[in-house]
C-alpha cells in the first residue's frame, strides 16, 4: 500500500545542480517514469529543433532589416534546390547555382578585402535571431579598419564552403560566413561563424577555417564572438593564414564591473 504522505514526484538528489547547466539532469521521477512536465519540456525542445531545420528563413525580411541599417545585399542560391535536397546532398549546399554565379558576374566588379556571407544552414531560427544584431556590431568595426566590402551575400540552402567561391569572385583575402548550426535540444538557435583567409573554391579545406560557435542567448554573446573574430582577423593578416595554425588566444573573463561566479565544485 502506498504512503499517502509520499510525494507524487520523487526529487533527484542532483536537483541543486540544475542551476549550473541547461542539460536535462535531476528531472525526478513519477513511479518508474519521468514526470509529465519533463516529458512535455522534452517534446517542446524537440519540436523547436525540428522547426529550426524545417522552417524556411525569411530572406526578404532579412534583406530589408539589413537595408534599414544601410547595408546592400545580394540573395543567392546554392545548388541544393530545396530543403530536402539540402539535407540529403551536403555537397550541393557547398556550390553556387548557375543563377547565383550569373548574378555575381553581372554585379559591378570590385576588388574587396573581405566578404560577408550569411547562410541559413541547419537553423533558420539562429540566423533570424542573431545575424542582424551581430552584423550591426561587426560591419562598423571592419569599415573602421578600412576594409573594402562588397554587397553582403545571403545564400539559400548554403553550407560553410559556399563562401569560398564568393571570396574568390571578389579576390577577397578574408571570408566570414555566418550560418545556422545544427540545433540541439537546449539550443535550437545557435549561430556559428567560420573565418577563412584567402578562401578559394575547390582549394580551401575545413582545416584552413576557424570556427566560433554556440552564439545564442545562453551561449557566447555577440560581444564575445566579435572579440574572437576581430582577434582572428588581425592575426590572420599578420601570419597570412587561418585554420588549425591560427589559435584563438582571447579570454572570456568577465568585465571588472560584473561579479565573477564562484566555482561550485570548490564550495
Amino acid at each position: 500500500m502506498s504512503n499517502d504522505n509520499e510525494p507524487a514526484i520523487a526529487q533527484d538528489p542532483w536537483h541543486s545542480l540544475k542551476q549550473f547547466t541547461p542539460a536535462r539532469i535531476a528531472l525526478g521521477r513519477a513511479g518508474m517514469s519521468l514526470p509529465t512536465r519533463a516529458c512535455l519540456d522534452f517534446q517542446l525542445a524537440h519540436a523547436l529543433a525540428r522547426d529550426a531545420v524545417d522552417i524556411a528563413l525569411d530572406f526578404a525580411g532579412l534583406e530589408q532589416r539589413l537595408s534599414v541599417l544601410g547595408y546592400q545585399t545580394l540573395t543567392l542560391q546554392s545548388q541544393a534546390e530545396n530543403q530536402s535536397m539540402y539535407l540529403q546532398r551536403p555537397d550541393l549546399g557547398r556550390l553556387l547555382s548557375s543563377s547565383a554565379i550569373a548574378c555575381l558576374q553581372h554585379t559591378s566588379p570590385i576588388q574587396a578585402d573581405a566578404v560577408i556571407v550569411v547562410a541559413d544552414g541547419l537553423s533558420s531560427t539562429a540566423i533570424e535571431h542573431h545575424a542582424v544584431p551581430f552584423l550591426s556590431l561587426l560591419l562598423p568595426e571592419l569599415q573602421q579598419k578600412g576594409y573594402r566590402l562588397p554587397s553582403m551575400c545571403l545564400v539559400k540552402h548554403g553550407r560553410v564552403a559556399i563562401g569560398d567561391a564568393i571570396a574568390e569572385h571578389y579576390a577577397a583575402r578574408l571570408c566570414v560566413v555566418l550560418i545556422g548550426e545544427r540545433p540541439g535540444l537546449s539550443s535550437p538557435d545557435s549561430m556559428g561563424i567560420y573565418f577563412t583567409y584567402q578562401a578559394r573554391s575547390g582549394i580551401s579545406t575545413d582545416a584552413e577555417r576557424n570556427c566560433i560557435s554556440n552564439i545564442h542567448q545562453n551561449g557566447l554573446s555577440y560581444e564575445q564572438a566579435l572579440k574572437k573574430l576581430l582577434f582572428l582577423i588581425d592575426e590572420a593578416e599578420k601570419l597570412q593564414l587561418s585554420g588549425v595554425n591560427l589559435k584563438d588566444q582571447t579570454t572570456d573573463a568577465a568585465p571588472d564591473d560584473q561579479p565573477k561566479q564562484a566555482n561550485f565544485l570548490l564550495d
